[in-house]
């Protein structure tokens, strides 16, 4: 199958943030960036399904300026056979923009699959997945815990609250990847020498205009401290009257 991922480059999750002079974006000083989490479940998805197959080709595409090539090469160390850089100053916070320059770029791949990841850990708007498969007019499986093929047809299992669903699809399609497909490989030694000769083209990014912009970014307000009230049963009518009074909860 001929398979291709869109993925993102993110902030590690771990990272203590801090906003930006601007207000409108996080500081990136010291900032760790690395393949988004979810994309990763989609790099490995394709990569097991083509092996599954016996042959194929996954081919891993970006928006944004050149330090996503970094995490491109990431995927290729892992196994994907070449990567699409679509190069722009910064990925726009509206999805649909983002969107438009990978439509743009996958209408003539002639894919079998689009994977995406179930959203970025950034925005996590959940946008660009679904937005590019109706640009593509192509039928879209949301979330997937798990994904097979099996010919023309792909299958797909969907968690839901309390249960689950197993849906059936024509191919071509997109399939947005949720946690649960697989955990994503590390790249070997040997894959990220390889990774050094695959090859990498760089386009500009065909980007939409951007409808929707960020005005402001503030971090939450601090927790204010805990309090002791006093200990055992004795304590039990001074919290319930601070619960009621205080905190507003009862």
């Amino acid at each position: 199958m001929k398979i291709a991922v869109c993925m993102k480059r993110t902030p590690d999750s771990e990272s203590r943030f801090k906003i930006a002079a601007s207000s409108t974006a996080i500081d990136e000083t010291g900032l760790k960036f690395d393949m988004d989490d979810f994309a990763g479940y989609a790099v490995e998805a394709a990569l097991q399904l083509n092996e599954k197959a016996g042959g194929g080709e996954t081919v891993v595409y970006a928006v944004g300026p050149d330090n996503v090539q970094e995490t491109l090469r990431k995927a290729m160390s892992m196994g994907v056979d070449r990567a699409v850089h679509l190069k722009a100053d910064a990925v726009p916070v509206d999805g649909i923009a983002v969107a438009k320059a990978l439509a743009a770029e996958l209408k003539t791949g002639g894919y079998d699959l689009i994977l995406f990841g179930k959203h970025a850990f950034d925005s996590s708007a959940g946008v660009v997945g679904t937005a590019t498969a109706e640009l593509l007019g192509l039928p879209c499986i949301t979330a997937a815990s798990q994904l097979s093929v099996d010919g023309g047809t792909g299958s797909a299992r969907r968690e839901l609250e309390g249960a689950a669903e197993i849906l059936s699809f024509p191919l071509p399609a997109v399939v947005t990847i949720d946690e649960g497909v697989a955990r994503p490989r590390y790249p070997s030694l040997k894959g990220i020498m390889a990774a050094k000769k695959k090859p990498m083209e760089t386009k500009p990014a065909q980007l939409g205009s951007a409808r929707v912009t960020i005005q402001k970014m503030e971090l939450p307000p601090e927790r204010p401290a805990g309090r002791i009230i006093g200990e055992g049963s004795a304590a039990v009518p001074e919290l319930v009257k601070l619960l009621q009074n205080e905190a507003k909860v009862l």
